[in-house]
């Protein structure tokens, strides 16, 4: 063997070594570092075991949320934000941390990332140590149920790029000069921070030369204090909504050419609309909505060209929505409630039809002083989600280019003067609707007994449209409906039996003709509020769920003593906390079963034929604000 082929063998061998040994030599986490966590661990409460896998002697770096660095072992990251999203409520609540926070964190020297968000640490302050680890980079302490003032020893952690102590927590900060230590801060949020005592907010913000993003949504800020000169030149997001921010814009703001989104709703705002907003032409998101900006609607919109959200509702803007609107092709979601455009629907429509039609999602014009007739216009709009236009001045019958908004899930027509026939037609391809409300129309609805809807609703409103004589069985068919009122529907009939399901939390059948009885009630659950009055209802009063809020059977023709009503599992409280039974032929003696009805706050039993005294358990509604017997 020759002395190269000898030296390369050697060589492969060599290397075949260091691969195997690099493969199988993994870094365990270093072992103070563990026992850190672990007592860490000891202190938290962890409701769902959420932290299973934080034991033992093992590598704490293959534990849950924990990040290490390949090379030393050494903890960089913790991500215990509870995993689930708030929507989700009992997988939410369930997995929230809560406990202290131990100062064994301090031996994580190397930590750069703690995220402790949507937990709930039920009042306690933030504790003063985390100003000393001084390595952090990133922390997020949002939503986690800390109370108390913000230490000012946060203002050590140089580093910070990234600090989120906003909403689901209730604090407050005695000054912000503790910001002026984070010179490196990228992201601001203090959402929901009392700041109503730092006086120098603007001017600690202003030191920080890289921000980005800033959101002080509800912090009782009270006017912009004077700024001489502003340092805000790299923002790209600015929140400052729910505040008191005083009559006008500050000229700084309308210099913020990098600004993506904007939103200074809910303020106080009492100029006409600034001009200088239309220089910010990097926008996307953009709401001014619930202040007192009191001018013509602006016509220079066209020039934020990339807007995907606009929201001005709620202002005293005044005049038509200028033509040039109609190039805002990016547009998704319009929010102009509120707003007195004094325009008819027809050439809204046409504005809309255009090339903000192919991506508009959501379009709300409710109480915008709409007039005219709709158009075919209507049926461009189809990847429209939300559209409400309710509270106008629109006539007419609603056309079947309704049918061609096949993404549509939520439609409110209420409070116009549409009439003519919705039919099975017009819905025919609204499979994903959710929510129609077409209340306070003169519109028919006519669809025949064995209709079965495309769609599964979760809200239907059609008070004072003609249902026709029969109960619609087609609602039955409606597994997912919780809210309902066809009150002053024309009703002549009887509740079908299969109509009783513990899916309702609001219903209103009330201003019918409906007639029978009803049967007992306490299985249907998941009523709230239940409206019956002023049909021709008659019987036994129904037993009722200990669940419900609301109930209404006035002026019907109910007949005989309440005492089995009130007496029904005595000792069970009741949350109900409006009930009516006026205006029926109940007689007899209260019953003395008032003692778990402490949260009733409005009682009327008039007009019928009781005797007798009030018995003495009348005492416990300490709650109530009205009688009327």
């Amino acid at each position: 063997m020759s002395i190269v082929v000898l030296f390369l063998e050697l060589l492969t061998l060599a290397i075949i070594d260091i691969s195997f040994s690099n493969r199988n030599t993994h870094l365990n986490c270093i072992e103070s570092e563990r026992e850190s966590l672990l007592r860490f661990k000891q202190e938290l409460k962890d409701p769902s075991n959420w932290l299973t896998s934080w034991s033992g002697d093992g590598d704490c770096c293959t534990w849950d949320s924990v990040v290490c660095d390949n090379l030393t072992g050494h903890v960089l990251q913790l991500h215990l934000q509870n995993p689930h999203n708030d929507s989700e409520y009992e997988a939410f609540w369930r997995s929230e941390l809560g406990g202290k926070i131990n100062p064994s964190l301090l031996d994580l020297k190397d930590l750069i990332y703690l995220n402790l968000s949507k937990n709930y640490f039920e009042g306690i302050q933030i504790s003063i140590f985390l100003g000393s680890m001084g390595k952090l980079r990133y922390l997020d302490l949002s939503g986690a149920g800390f109370s108390g003032m913000i230490p000012h020893q946060l203002g050590n952690l140089s580093y910070l790029k990234y600090l989120d102590l906003g909403g689901g927590n209730v604090l407050y900060a005695e000054n912000t000069f503790w910001l002026f230590g984070l010179s490196l801060l990228e992201h601001l949020d203090l959402s929901y921070v009392d700041l109503s005592k730092s006086s120098e907010w603007l001017q600690a913000i202003n030191n920080l030369s890289v921000l980005k993003v800033m959101k002080l949504s509800i912090c009782q800020l009270s006017n912009f204090p004077p700024l001489p000169i502003a340092n805000f030149s790299s923002f790209t997001i600015l929140d400052l909504s729910f505040n008191q921010l005083g009559d006008t814009i500050p000229s700084w703001m309308l210099g913020l050419n990098d600004l993506v989104y904007l939103s200074l709703n809910v303020n106080s705002f009492r100029v006409p609309f600034p001009d200088g907003l239309q220089n910010l032409t990097s926008l996307r998101h953009f709401d001014l909505s619930d202040n007192d900006f009191n001018s013509a609607f602006p016509n220079w919109f066209y020039k934020l060209s990339l807007l995907e959200y606009l929201d001005l509702s709620r202002n005293k803007l005044e005049g038509r929505l200028p033509r040039s609107f109609g190039t805002l092709c990016n547009l998704k979601s319009i929010f102009l409630s509120d707003v007195k455009l004094n325009q008819s629907t027809s050439e809204v429509l046409d504005i809309f039809s255009g090339c903000i039609s192919e991506g508009l999602q959501v379009l709300d014009l409710h109480q915008s002083q709409l007039f005219g007739h709709f158009t075919n216009k209507l049926g461009k709009l189809k990847n429209l989600v939300h559209l409400d236009l309710q509270n106008n001045s629109i006539f007419g019958s609603i056309l079947l280019s309704l049918g061609k908004l096949l993404s549509l899930e939520q439609l409110d027509l209420s409070y116009n003067k549409l009439d003519g026939t919705l039919s099975k037609i017009h819905f025919a391809n609204l499979t994903r609707l959710l929510s129609f409300d077409a209340s306070e129309n003169s519109v028919v609805v006519k669809v025949s007994p064995d209709w079965h809807p495309p769609f599964q609703l979760e809200t239907l409103e059609l008070r004072s449209c003609l249902l026709g004589l029969k109960f619609p069985l087609w609602l039955q068919s409606q597994n997912k409906l919780t809210v309902l009122d066809i009150s002053n529907s024309g009703i002549l009939d009887t509740i079908p039996n299969g109509f009783w399901k513990s899916q309702w939390s609001f219903l209103n059948l009330s201003h019918n003709q409906i007639f029978g009885g009803l049967p007992n009630l306490t299985n249907v659950g998941g009523v709230e509020s239940l409206f019956l009055n002023s049909n021709n209802l008659l019987g036994p009063l129904p037993l009722i769920s200990s669940k419900l809020i609301g109930l209404d059977l006035s002026n019907n023709s109910y007949l005989g003593s309440i005492s089995q009503f009130l007496c029904y599992r005595i000792n069970e409280s009741k949350e109900i906390k409006v009930l009516s039974f006026k205006d029926n032929a109940l007689f007899g003696a209260f019953p003395d079963c008032w003692m778990n009805w402490h949260d009733l706050l409005y009682l009327n039993l008039g007009n019928n034929s009781f005797t007798g005294d009030l018995p003495t358990s009348m005492g416990n509604l300490s709650s109530l604000q009205a009688l009327h017997l």
